[in-house]
């Protein structure tokens, strides 16, 4: 069984050059199967399966490695054999379950989307942008100048989520969202600290948002997290797809909360390689909206710690070393998708 780690190592490297076959045989074929089968599974649960599984694992590791210690010292290779089967047995169980995603085809080809733009594109889609969430915003409000509070309950935002899905599901049968297995972490803190808003359990198939975070950002973050459940691995393409999902709701605050997330990633965009434009647009957001923003951004500096680089170190290269060249960066990449889409379908 540890043997085995190389083979399959060189087996999804071939897999990786292949990704017509990935499309057509694993994100269309097995996994689908997989993932609906998880998902009615553990989806009735009202806490993550995932999540316990975890801390029983940590538990257990570290008992193992206090008892065993002195025969570790002495043994150590049959100690390194057995850590490598458990790699051996985690590395197929990832792939198999969810992994193999991160090498199918691009969500741009299957939507026949372009990936270039020109900066004249990206700020007309972003005036559309602002527009868009202003209006959105004054008709929550009632008052530009101020913040938006969604009335829902973190649980309640969850469970709309699907609503999305259900009418993007018309125009994209592909992305139809049955038996919901969506959840707050259990390690929620620990999430804050590393700097995350959700995430996806691959072994599971439960999608988890971040219970403590502003709920200014969950509705789209939870539409993120589905859309990794739908077997997207890219974090651009899930951005994309949580976007759309979440513009989708009838709910206003899904449509609120998507149109301003995706606005950052515009104006970082064009802030880049010019300051001035960026500073125009973003003045022009209604005074709420920013405050919304600061509630943000004050909530992760509360939890800013030196341990946060690091986790964001690892999951660079992890992203990395799956497909995803540009690391962290790649959810950045949405912006992309963006003006292509909305040069065909205006806002």
């Amino acid at each position: 069984m540890a043997l085995s780690l190389l083979p399959q190592i060189i087996l999804v490297k071939y897999l990786a050059n292949r990704p017509d076959w990935i499309e057509n045989y694993y994100s269309n074929g097995l996994y689908p199967l997989i993932s609906n089968f998880f998902r009615l599974l553990f989806g009735w649960l009202p806490f993550t399966i995932g999540d316990i599984l975890y801390t029983l694992l940590a538990v257990i590791t570290i008992r193992y490695l206090i008892r065993n210690r002195k025969k570790i010292r002495y043994n150590i290779i049959p100690f390194v054999r057995d850590v490598i089967m458990v790699l051996s047995i985690a590395y197929f169980a990832f792939h198999i379950l969810w992994g193999l995603n991160y090498y199918r085809k691009p969500i741009n080809q299957h939507l026949a989307l372009d990936i270039t733009y020109t900066k004249p594109e990206l700020i007309a889609l972003t005036k559309s942008l602002i527009h868009k969430s202003n209006e959105i915003h004054f008709q929550i409000t009632g008052d530009s100048a101020k913040i938006v509070t969604i009335p829902y309950s973190k649980n309640q935002i969850l469970k709309m989520s699907k609503n999305g899905f259900q009418r993007l599901s018309i125009t994209y049968p592909e992305w139809r969202y049955d038996s919901p297995s969506i959840k707050k972490s259990l390690f929620s803190t620990a999430l804050t600290y590393m700097g995350y808003g959700g995430y996806l359990n691959p072994f599971t198939n439960e999608a988890q948002v971040n219970g403590i975070m502003p709920k200014f950002r969950d509705p789209f973050i939870s539409c993120h997290e589905i859309g990794h459940q739908l077997g997207y691995s890219a974090e651009n393409e899930t951005n994309f797809i949580g976007y759309l999902a979440a513009i989708n709701n009838e709910d206003i605050y899904f449509k609120y909360s998507a149109y301003t997330y995706v606005i950052g990633y515009c104006l970082n965009d064009i802030r880049t390689n010019d300051k001035v434009t960026f500073d125009k647009l973003y003045s022009e957001l209604n005074p709420g909206i920013t405050k919304n923003y600061q509630e943000v951004t004050d909530f992760w500096l509360d939890h800013e710690n030196p341990l946060e680089p690091v986790f964001k170190s690892i999951f660079n290269s992890f992203l990395k070393a799956n497909n995803q060249k540009d690391g962290i960066e790649s959810y950045s990449k949405v912006v992309a998708l963006l003006v292509n889409y909305h040069q065909k379908y205006p806002l």
